[in-house]
């Protein structure tokens, strides 16, 4: 058994990785054909990557979310599957391309995560269904503000080819810049009482497990802030009613807050040592 998973995980990221270049050839040459042959190599890696999940799951007696290669591959899992779900729905072009391009640096990430047993001592401490679904409400919650950065990034992209006159096919391709707007809004909505929930729950299963809770953890503070960064990108938009480049930035700048706070905050927390 593992031995198949691992070399579902190789031809996992052979697959993905080609299936992106198609989506870049198409993304610089509008070529269509390459578009479909991304597709449907992307298809392949999703039903891979499910495997390998359900694998894992089975191997380990557990939802796999736990370790920090665990969280980096359900992440880019998360990220493969919402794309193409949406781009099903929506058929926005050049979403699954930037959607995917932090899937794909997620999985290749997860190649040098830590991937061992969780020692003895630990494991029933960590292995709880309150901690697995606190764990897996934060990664959901980080897929959606990811969908939000992809079409806050088309957005700028279609709004620098309008201000510099550039028509083209690849401006044809893009959908209005109030969709994208709204699109983005809808990612931001669906991600941020998800965030809520999964540092609630988290707060729950400390509380419950050391009788305490960890204010002064870096990873507890970041995520607070990541929660008002997006709450108040939610004020702006529902409250002020504002709409257009600024509210794009403010996006874009909660998913590079939410990247710093699941690599770099991760260094300086002892209470989420051993999980992401």
């Amino acid at each position: 058994m593992v031995a198949a998973a691992n070399t579902i995980y190789v031809v996992t990221i052979v697959l993905y990785s080609l299936s992106l270049l198609g989506y870049f050839f198409d993304f610089l040459q509008t070529n269509r054909k390459a578009n479909r042959i991304a597709f449907w190599l992307l298809t392949v890696v999703w039903l891979l990557q499910t495997s390998f999940f359900i694998i894992r799951a089975v191997q380990y007696d557990r939802l796999p979310v736990i370790t920090p290669f665990e969280g980096l591959f359900f992440y880019a899992w998360l990220l493969v599957t919402f794309s193409l779900i949406i781009n099903r729905l929506f058929r926005v072009d050049f979403l699954v391309f930037f959607a995917n391009v932090i899937g794909f640096a997620m999985l290749a990430f997860s190649l040098f995560a830590p991937d061992g047993d969780i020692p003895n001592e630990l494991n029933e401490l960590l292995i709880s269904e309150l901690l697995i679904i606190h764990v897996t409400l934060i990664i959901i919650s980080y897929a959606a503000f990811t969908l939000g950065f992809a079409f806050s990034s088309l957005y700028l992209l279609q709004h620098k080819l309008l201000k510099r006159k550039k028509w083209g096919n690849r401006l044809l391709r893009l959908e209005n810049l109030p969709k994208m707007e709204t699109l983005t809004f809808y990612s931001t909505v669906a991600g941020v009482p998800l965030l809520m929930l999964g540092i609630i729950l988290g707060f729950i299963w400390a509380s419950i497990q050391f009788q305490t809770l960890p204010w002064t953890d870096a990873k507890v503070i970041a995520s607070a802030v990541l929660l008002l960064v997006y709450s108040w990108y939610l004020y702006l938009w529902a409250v002020k009613d504002q709409r257009g480049y600024n509210m794009a930035v403010l996006n874009i700048i909660g998913f590079l807050l939410l990247l710093t706070n699941y690599f770099l905050s991760s260094e300086l927390t002892e209470f989420h040592m051993w999980y992401l």
